[in-house]
């Protein structure tokens, strides 16, 4: 575990674990989690003999309580530092929800050779509010009900989000685990209400279009087709077409947290994607 301090004064947290000269696999997280919503995958990667990094996002986890930059440009831009500091290269970038947005973003501006490939799994991209551009998006007013849960209850609403539909435990017939519930609450209330509000607003509202045109190595899409939080029509297929490299790979009846709820069936597919 270690620490990196970006150019406005933000510390950044973050494991690495494995060999050295292992191939790197960078871990981005979804809002309003940290890198311990990577672990089973970071063991995975570590038993196959990868180098794996998981960082929590600045204003999440044990990363400073930053005043500003709960924005997609900053979010990318501590990714670069991290990178910078630890001299990453021809690393594999794999993003969830709204990781997956922070590694478009990255990797489309990533120095050379710092990024052999990328992963987004039930990632926002393309762009998820509802729009004339995109009338398949979410409406604002549901991103606007998840700020005033938040202001108004965090702890309650961090409950209600993976014990609904994050995981898909609102569906008849799946039972809850309650481990899982609880380690999303733990992991939320590690962070900022300041970032975790403001966050929303980015993972709703960025556009990744571009970010997703510009990226030059293979990328593998990932979306579960019962995603209730990113629905699977406005976001993998649409983010797998606007990709050069792009392969979708789609997960019938998968939930949002399907790295969690199945990770015996994701993780070979990751390693799959990453040796190939």
């Amino acid at each position: 575990m270690g620490t990196v301090t970006t150019s406005d004064g933000t510390t950044i947290f973050y494991k690495d674990w494995g060999p050295r000269d292992g191939q790197p696999i960078v871990f981005h997280h979804g809002w309003p989690l940290s890198a311990d919503d990577w672990d089973n995958q970071m063991l995975f990667f570590l038993s196959h003999g990868y180098r794996v990094i998981a960082h929590d996002r600045r204003g999440h986890g044990r990363s400073s309580q930053s005043a500003t930059g709960h924005e997609m440009d900053t979010y990318a831009a501590d990714v670069a530092a991290l990178t910078d500091a630890l001299d990453l290269q021809g690393a594999v970038h794999i993003g969830h929800s709204t990781g997956g947005g922070e590694v478009a973003h990255y990797v489309a501006r990533a120095e050379p050779g710092r990024v052999a490939k990328a992963a987004l799994v039930g990632a926002v991209p393309p762009i998820m509010v509802k729009s004339d551009t995109n009338p398949g998006g979410t409406p604002i007013e549901v991103f606007d009900e998840f700020r005033a849960a938040l202001a108004a209850n965090r702890s309650q609403f961090y409950l209600d989000v993976p014990s609904g539909p994050f995981y898909g435990f609102n569906r008849d017939g799946v039972e809850i685990n309650h481990g899982m519930v609880h380690n999303w609450w733990r992991q939320g209330m590690m962070g900022a209400a300041n970032a975790h509000y403001e966050c929303i607003k980015a993972f709703s509202e960025t556009d990744f279009t571009e970010d997703l045109k510009r990226i030059d190595v293979p990328v593998l899409v990932a979306h579960g087709t019962d995603d209730q939080v990113v629905p699977y029509a406005d976001a993998g297929p649409l983010s797998a077409e606007l990709l050069p490299h792009g392969t979708l790979k789609s997960y019938e009846g998968y939930p949002h947290g399907m790295l969690t709820t199945h990770p015996e069936v994701l993780n070979p597919d990751l390693l799959e994607f990453v040796k190939s």
